[in-house]
């Protein structure tokens, strides 16, 4: 058993180095149709190593025995991501092939839909998976900020380094690492921001329309941030307040309550005791 167990985790690093081959062969792909220029080479290659070694700590930390199909799609969306990348890199040196970049991240951002359907359908959902599909959608909307910013101003950069500021605050403040409930709003205006981002990214509408589709996209971003930062703090000091009183209780010590004074002409009755007779005389 112990050696299937390790035959399956060797395979799936193996698919890594898989997926690390085919971004190689897709930026061979992009030098040979578009002209990818060093800009773009470098990037995409420090791209594809930097993923495959990431991807294969992370499969080592998590000894999963199997990939899994839905890390498969996640993975073939990683290669697209790459080569979108290596193009918004080499756009900086010379004019970025519009329509293969566009048709790169459109169908990036399609398979950001196929892959939790998989996912749930096959019963493969994973904690890796999960985390491994969220960066790789993070990572997209970096790079196509930083594309979009060339044209409409650095403010778009917001769109895709927020995401990493909250990354880093929570490392500061370790409250902001509790685990956030599942919302439907906070995964449609995720979503949003590659299709805004795209349709900007596209060049097919003025600049003050891209400017509108773009800017409530970065609007309800911060909305849905600051809703998730309002919810962990208010969830840190109840927590906070909950431990306070509990600790409050422990500490408090307990003491038998002391006799109360009783006339020497009042006797109790046998087996009642007397604080029971002085509430009986005190409600009549």
């Amino acid at each position: 058993m112990a050696l299937n167990n390790h035959d399956d985790a060797r395979l799936a690093q193996q698919e890594t180095a898989v997926g690390a081959g085919i971004q190689i062969l897709l930026l061979a792909l992009l030098g040979t149709a578009a002209g990818l220029g060093p800009a773009g080479w470098v990037t995409g290659l420090a791209f594809a190593i930097a993923t495959w070694a990431l991807l294969s700590r992370a499969l080592h930390r998590s000894r999963l025995r199997s990939f899994g199909p839905a890390n498969r799609v996640t993975l073939g969306r990683t290669v697209l991501v790459g080569g979108v990348t290596a193009l918004v890199a080499d756009s900086f040196d010379s004019a970025p092939p519009v329509p293969l970049l566009v048709g790169l991240t459109a169908a990036a951002l399609f398979l950001d839909c196929v892959d939790g359907k998989v996912a749930r359908r096959t019963g493969t959902s994973t904690a890796l998976g999960a985390r491994f599909d969220m960066e790789v959608d993070a990572f997209l909307i970096l790079v196509l900020s930083v594309y979009v910013s060339t044209s409409l101003g650095p403010w778009v950069l917001l769109i895709g380094g927020m995401r990493y500021a909250f990354v880093a605050a929570a490392r500061v403040l370790p409250w902001m690492n509790t685990p956030l409930p599942p919302s439907m709003a906070r995964k449609t205006v995720a979503a949003l921001q590659g299709v805004c981002l795209l349709v900007a990214a596209s060049g097919l509408l003025p600049l003050v329309a891209g400017l509108g589709v773009v800017l409530p996209a970065l609007g309800l971003l911060v909305w849905s941030f600051g809703r998730d930062v309002l919810w962990l703090w208010r969830t840190e000091r109840a927590r906070t307040a909950a431990a306070a009183e509990a600790g409050a209780v422990r500490e408090t010590p307990v003491t038998a309550p002391a006799a109360a004074p009783v006339a020497a002409s009042v006797t109790a009755p046998a087996g009642e005791p007397v604080e029971a007779m002085l509430g009986a005389a005190q409600a009549v």
